[in-house]
């Protein structure tokens, strides 16, 4: 019987205050080693209320949200262990973290390397190009385009991800069908119906990679 995954949590965080510590108890706690929350120079008490969670507290004030997933990526490669898989929550999605054995099945019982939690059925406009163009492009029909999601440790450094701002979500799913990773997806619970952050870097990323050998 293989052993259980290692899994690591991180939460990119600015000024949630009010909904990280709903996030943080509902982790099931034997699901993972350990949670990071990334704090993105917070105004409120962010940083506090984790601390109170047992989480460990990084910093990233001067960058974005990918800037945030990117300094979670040097602490967990500086680990003696690393882990084998990440999981990507933000700050603002309290009602995902249940969903979080979910989101490591695939990875744990098929050797998936990226798992997308997919947020209700409702997609804004800029999401529905995104997935769209990446459908066209590359040929692979993405749901969504949501920041939950779990990845292989492995799989995320050879991504070489470079987005330091809020186009690191669709970098990933971009990168990751351009490499050829296997991927899924999970429904989450209906409480985490947010619309993707979808910026105009995602379209960059969609095009670029698309001229890349």
């Amino acid at each position: 019987m293989p052993a259980p995954l290692l899994v690591d949590v991180v939460v990119p965080a600015r000024d949630a205050d009010g909904t990280l510590g709903e996030l943080l108890a509902g982790l099931p706690a034997r699901a993972f080693r350990s949670v990071v929350v990334v704090d993105r120079g917070s105004r409120d008490r962010t940083a506090e209320v984790a601390r109170d969670h047992g989480a460990t507290v990084l910093r990233a004030p001067g960058g974005g949200y990918g800037a945030a997933c990117q300094r979670a990526l040097e602490h967990f490669q500086a680990l003696p262990r690393v882990p084998d898989a990440l999981v990507f929550i933000p700050g603002d999605r309290p009602s995902a973290a249940p969903a979080l054995p979910q989101l490591i099945a695939p990875i744990a019982d098929r050797s998936v390397e990226l798992v997308l939690g997919i947020e209700g059925i409702q997609r804004n406009v800029a999401e529905r190009v995104v997935v769209g163009l990446i459908d066209a492009v590359y040929r692979h029909r993405w749901s969504g385009a949501g920041p939950v999601r779990a990845v292989r440790f492995p799989a995320l450094v050879a991504l070489g991800m470079r987005d330091r701002g809020a186009g690191w979500d669709v970098e990933m799913l971009v990168r990751a069908v351009k490499l050829g990773l296997s991927c899924d997806e999970i429904p989450l619970p209906v409480g985490a119906r947010h619309r993707a952050r979808v910026s105009g870097r995602a379209l960059l990323h969609i095009l670029r990679h698309a001229t890349m050998r």
